[in-house]
């Protein structure tokens, strides 16, 4: 029996999970970029003689996919996932911390909770409350994902302060939206999963190097070690499924024909290609929109963060990293901030944004006050996740199209994730699956992680 071909379509980790789980189940793998580099959202690049990820990616213990992936790659290393202890620091120079107790959860964080200081006694205890009802959300109950988290919150009685300084806290980062104006199911999943139904789900972990040494440099020396074929630079001009046996895709004028196609780009770029044949809904695609992250890099002349990471309430910094020894910083101190949910910084010029953000900095960090800036910059991702707001979960296939051998990937899909790198590895090994036993593969399929 000859070999199958399954063509991956996008170099992001989806693509790169999809192909390399092919690959290792004995498939020839055929991945096609359209960019000159692999790691889809997740990148890096040389700016102003530092290394620099296009932001700070974080994951967390319960992303079994992705941990999975990096184990795969060999990258553990190259990543820290310490035990959950946050610093949440707020402008009056109060400090509090979430961190996860040795009892079991929910009440790993109870204690936490009980001290955050940013809130009152009596809100932490509604807090506390509002979280055990979120925890028995259906979270694929249509009439879930049709609120948005901030209105759900309003109607359970949380206060406008608490909504600001405890649940968007949680939510902006995940879901690249602030609370008000996030699907109540994606929240809930983020919480459920995250803190809710193991004690250390929720530790957070993140890149101790660049991010190209974390994933694009290590798949692509994997998959060229099982003999895949991988191109860069090579956009694709259209998907043909018109034989539904042998789907292809026309890249720089060459028809590459396949066993199982998957398509893992990004969702408007898949609304573009998909032909009818598919039977995607491909306006709901493109309603799915985009929410932007802008990432402030700030190279102070000495150190002013204390710990490894920050987050930051009652003011526009939200959370704070210290990227100086994976930069290759020698002196100073190098922090990258993420802004997600971003709209109001898109487009403002480098002056504007330090105006603003240098006092921020002041107001958090005493130290910095008399510290030297010497270099200040931008990042902006204006499509870094589709927009996670209330309806969107029928908007989002499965792997699955009407073509019997096309197949979908990426974070945008149903993996029941946020768009996160844990939902992107869940739509490849979904996608990978899928592909094989359309290619009527003699081995057995690889597990789709939880």
């Amino acid at each position: 029996m000859s070999v199958p071909h399954v063509v991956v379509v996008g170099g992001g980790l989806a693509g790169l999970q999809a192909g390399l789980a092919c690959a290792d189940a004995g498939a020839r793998v055929s991945l096609f970029e359209a960019r000159p580099r692999l790691g889809g959202a997740t990148w890096s690049t040389t700016l102003e003689g530092l290394n620099v990820d296009n932001g700070q990616h974080v994951f967390l213990r319960c992303c079994t996919a992705y941990r999975s992936f990096l184990e795969r790659l060999g990258v553990t290393d190259r990543v820290q996932l310490p035990r959950l202890s946050v610093p949440v620091a707020a402008p009056d120079g109060r400090r509090a911390w979430l961190r996860r107790n040795a009892l079991p959860a929910p009440a790993h964080l109870a204690a936490s909770v009980l001290r955050f200081a940013h809130l009152p006694l009596s809100e932490r205890l509604h807090a506390g409350l509002t979280a055990r009802h979120m925890g028995a959300l259906d979270l694929r109950d249509p009439a879930v994902d049709a609120q948005s988290l901030g209105d759900w919150l309003a109607a359970r009685g949380e206060s406008d302060a608490a909504i600001e300084r405890f649940w968007d806290l949680l939510v902006r980062a995940t879901l690249n939206l602030p609370a008000r104006e996030a699907s109540l199911s994606l929240a809930a999943k983020v919480f459920q999963t995250g803190l809710l139904e193991r004690a250390d789900a929720g530790d957070v972990g993140w890149a101790r190097v660049p991010l190209d040494a974390v994933h694009a440099a290590p798949a692509a020396a994997a998959l060229a070690a099982r003999g895949a074929r991988v191109c860069t630079r090579a956009p694709i001009e259209g998907v043909d499924v018109a034989n539904p046996e042998r789907p292809a895709v026309r890249a720089d004028g060459e028809r590459v024909e396949a066993d199982a196609l998957i398509l893992a780009v990004t969702h408007d770029v898949a609304a573009d290609l998909l032909p009818d044949a598919a039977g995607v809904d491909c306006e709901g695609l493109r309603k799915l929109g985009a929410s932007p992250i802008v990432n402030l890099h700030v190279v102070f002349d000495r150190r002013v963060l204390d710990v490894p990471f920050l987050a930051a309430v009652d003011s526009p910094l939200q959370w704070i990293f210290d990227r100086s020894e994976a930069s290759g910083l020698e002196r100073g101190q190098y922090l990258a901030v993420s802004l997600s949910g971003a709209e109001p910084w898109v487009g403002r010029s480098r002056a504007d944004l330090q105006r603003v953000f240098l006092p921020a900095f002041h107001a958090l960090l005493p130290a910095s006050r008399e510290a030297g800036v010497e270099r200040f910059f931008i990042t902006c991702e204006r499509a870094a996740t589709f927009r996670q707001a209330p309806g969107t979960a029928a908007l989002r296939p499965g792997p699955r199209t009407q073509s019997p051998r096309l197949f979908l990937a990426g974070a945008w899909t149903d993996t029941g994730w946020p768009a996160t790198m844990e939902g992107a590895c869940l739509s490849g090994l979904a996608a990978s699956r899928h592909a094989l036993a359309a290619a009527s593969r003699t081995a057995a399929s690889p597990p789709l992680a939880a």
